[in-house]
């Protein structure tokens, strides 16, 4: 069930019944020439939502997706000149604070942070919550799609942005937004540990990795295996 489709009382009564929230964070960024640049936010609410929709179906939990967030840090992607909304850290860490402070207020107990980011890192911003007792529980699980690449397409071709994982993904689901003819080549492996880290330092195209290797039928299998993986997770919130 969507938050925004919800009337305020339908959702005070969700949340008394122990529904467990779930809060999806995307991002605006460049995916280098062949996808669109609202992948991460598109991907995260349409994950969201199918594994929420799985999660009731198959376990019997209660689950309330929020709206998604659009915008999240992305100093990585300036040198490329467009088509990224950068927000700094401390600005994207107090929104996801004032969130949290938000469906607590409302009286959830549980709460799933999904990021669509994965260069997004919240730990300190969650562990701190989590801490000061407020009367919810939150989690921030790490996103799978490293393994599940490793197991669909293989570990042999490197992944990190707009890589092959990614562009499955979207021949499956959104193929009339791939511009098929402009794939690139594959990049250089950045240094992930980087504080001041720049794809353009690695990649003429904005791809980290190698996108070459997509394929619908991957796209499928990773869209699957993706939506079971989060739907197992928010179950194993609900009833842990």
């Amino acid at each position: 069930m969507r938050f925004g489709n919800c009337t305020y009382e339908e959702i005070a009564a969700l949340a008394g019944d122990g529904a467990v929230a779930v809060l999806p964070l995307g991002c605006t960024e460049q995916q280098g020439p062949h996808l669109p640049v609202d992948f991460d936010t598109w991907f995260a609410e349409a994950l969201v939502t199918a594994a929420a929709d799985q999660a009731e179906a198959g376990g019997g939990v209660r689950v309330l997706v929020l709206p998604v967030l659009p915008a999240g840090p992305a100093p990585e992607h300036r040198s490329f000149g467009a088509g990224y909304l950068d927000l700094p850290v401390p600005v994207h860490e107090a929104l996801v604070r004032a969130a949290l402070d938000s469906l607590c207020a409302q009286r959830f107990t549980v709460t799933v942070v999904w990021r669509g980011c994965g260069g997004h890192d919240l730990r300190d911003v969650v562990a701190g919550y989590n801490e000061a007792g407020h009367g919810m529980r939150v989690h921030l699980p790490e996103p799978p799609f490293q393994s599940l690449w490793s197991a669909a397409g293989g570990p042999a071709v490197p992944a990190g942005h707009a890589d092959s994982f990614t562009t499955s993904i979207m021949l499956a689901r959104r193929p009339h937004l791939v511009r098929a003819d402009r794939i690139p080549g594959p990049s250089r492996e950045p240094d992930w540990s980087d504080p001041a880290l720049d794809f353009g330092a690695y990649s003429d195209s904005g791809v980290i990795g190698d996108a070459r290797h997509a394929s619908r039928e991957l796209g499928i299998r990773l869209w699957q295996s993706s939506v079971d993986w989060l739907a197992g997770f928010i179950t194993s919130t609900a009833v842990g």
